[in-house]
């Protein structure tokens, strides 16, 4: 049986919107002409791929198992095209946020696999993304992924790419702004004070730290960049705010930057794909971002959560 590339991209298409009329609009197809190419690759097939009423559309079976494989044929046609064409291969990452270290991590991406055209997305979480992920919006996403609420899908595949140090961050009229390190612990007379995250997950790594420690934890409302996040920082003195130690402070924002010692709390960013994605740019990127190598669990100088181990 021939390959039915124009049929499969219809079915995908129409079971990623389950909407027949939008997924014609996104292939620049008439509505007519969608539907005859997902009726053609039923009839090649020898099952129906979904049931149609007049208020919705749902998969059925045979259309559940087909989908992720329809994917993935389809991602290995575009490899091949592209390669032929010597097109670079592309890549869609959604990174979290620009303040954090996936950014970076995706700029030193495209010095040593120059051939991977990567599309950023930000979607201010890890759980935000992971729909996008299993719908196959996008390719790859970056966060906390131990950390997901609830059952962790088996689709799914993740290591942990990037251990980065955590620092203090307090205004510069704070008791603590002459301090160039403290501990951890010492943050329980001051307790924690940090702008609300959109995803759960963020704030359970948060929360694991708050625990570790026995510091109180404070979530007041999210910051828009870092200007905001310096005014909240000075504003919830004499509560200490914690980030990466990659963050880039704007002058002028007054906020004083403390190391975090004895331990040093390590925040784990995870690179997340689909497990069947056999791409070539998907392949690239995990070559250029192998498994981070945790401390050992006895090593008294720094912190690593658990779940972030193995």
């Amino acid at each position: 049986m021939d390959v039915d590339v124009p049929g499969l991209r219809a079915f995908v298409a129409a079971a990623e919107e389950m909407h027949f009329g939008r997924a014609a609009r996104r292939l620049f197809l008439t509505q007519q002409a969608l539907s005859q190419r997902v009726r053609r690759l039923e009839s090649v097939l020898g099952a129906p791929l979904f049931e149609r009423t007049t208020r919705r559309v749902e998969l059925t079976d045979a259309g559940r198992r087909l989908l992720p494989r329809a994917r993935e044929a389809l991602s290995a046609v575009d490899a091949v095209v592209a390669a032929v064409r010597g097109e670079p291969q592309r890549l869609r990452v959604d990174v979290y946020d620009q303040r954090f270290s996936p950014m970076t991590l995706v700029r030193g991406l495209l010095d040593l696999e120059p051939r991977v055209r990567v599309e950023i997305s930000m979607r201010q979480g890890f759980e935000q993304a992971v729909p996008a992920l299993l719908s196959g919006e996008i390719d790859a996403a970056f966060g906390q992924a131990r950390d997901l609420p609830g059952r962790w899908p088996p689709e799914l595949s993740s290591r942990v790419v990037q251990l980065v140090p955590l620092h203090a961050f307090v205004a510069a009229d704070h008791p603590l702004a002459a301090r160039e390190t403290m501990r951890p612990d010492e943050l329980r007379d001051h307790g924690i004070v940090m702008p609300d995250p959109v995803a759960a997950e963020s704030r359970a790594f948060l929360n694991r730290i708050a625990d570790r420690f026995d510091v109180p934890i404070r979530f007041v409302e999210p910051a828009v960049g870092l200007w905001h996040y310096g005014e909240l920082v000075a504003r919830e003195a004499p509560g200490v705010a914690l980030g990466e130690a990659g963050v880039e402070v704007p002058k002028g924002t007054g906020l004083h930057r403390i190391r975090l010692v004895d331990p040093v709390p390590l925040v784990p960013w995870c690179l997340t794909w689909r497990s069947g994605d056999t791409s070539a740019a998907l392949k690239a990127v995990l070559r250029a971002l192998p498994p981070a190598v945790p401390p050992p669990p006895d090593d008294p100088s720094h912190w690593l959560a658990d779940a972030y181990r193995d």
